[in-house]
């Protein structure tokens, strides 16, 4: 199934206001971090600058520098407004964020949703980037899940991934009477089996989901750029094929 993709160039708070109510089942938001810093976008040039990275032309991306960070809160709140309005009763919106605007936006959507709308807080834990000596490194980053209506669509199903042997060093290992080779272990009486050849389903920290490294084949040099396996698991386990995502700051 490929999806087809639209791309609307300009501010997306005056773009969404022209589009018609509950058009969209699911929207991605991934705002400016109030990192302070410009971004860039590295453009390779030719075919020399595809295969091997060089020559490349240096363009800006966008900024992340706000002298009032007051401006970038209500760009967010209005963003956040617009996308409750622009969702179906069966969509959802994920916010990907740091812990820079982590904690206000929480609170933010809380009062734009409801906070019986809120899902999920995901921890998306990476080992990339720099190692710091002045704290913790900070390795993760948040993406808070929220749904218009409890009628929202979910399928966790859609998202399951290979059982790894980690945790079945304290298992024991079985046959059934079909063939199927089993790890199990009694709690309380009570024999809990784990079929290997059973997919496992994804809690709400994803450390399966590898940042990009510096020489990925999917990176456009887009600076802050996301993996699509992230992106592959939001919109899998929440939409379903023909449904509309939008993805505010694309």
């Amino acid at each position: 199934y490929m999806p087809t993709l639209d791309v609307y160039w300009g501010d997306n708070l005056p773009l969404l206001r022209a589009l018609p109510d509950a058009c969209f089942d699911l929207i991605y938001v991934d705002p400016p971090f109030n990192t302070g810093k410009d971004f860039v976008l590295k453009q390779r040039v030719g075919e020399s600058g595809w295969k091997t990275g060089k020559p490349v032309l240096t363009l800006p991306a966008y900024s992340d520098v706000w002298e009032d960070e007051r401006e970038l809160y209500a760009m967010l709140r209005e963003a956040a407004e617009l996308a409750r309005t622009l969702l179906r009763d069966d969509g959802s919106m994920f916010l990907h964020i740091d812990s820079r605007l982590h904690a206000r936006a929480r609170l933010m959507l809380d009062e734009v949703f409801g906070e019986k709308a809120f899902v999920n807080e995901i921890i998306w834990a990476y080992k990339s980037g720099g190692r710091s000596q002045a704290h913790f490194s900070r390795k993760h980053d948040i993406i808070l899940f929220y749904r218009k209506t409890p009628q929202a669509y979910f399928n966790i199903a859609a998202v399951g991934v290979p059982r790894t042997n980690a945790r079945n060093n304290h298992m024991r290992r079985g046959v059934d009477e079909s063939g199927r080779v089993y790890r199990s272990i009694v709690t309380q009486g009570k024999e809990y089996r784990y079929y290997d050849d059973e997919e496992v389903f994804p809690g709400d920290v994803w450390e399966d989901v590898s940042h990009l490294q510096q020489k990925d084949p999917q990176r456009t040099g887009y600076d802050t750029q996301k993996p699509q396996a992230l992106l592959n698991r939001i919109i899998l386990s929440s939409t379903r094929p023909g449904d509309l995502v939008c993805d505010l700051f694309g």
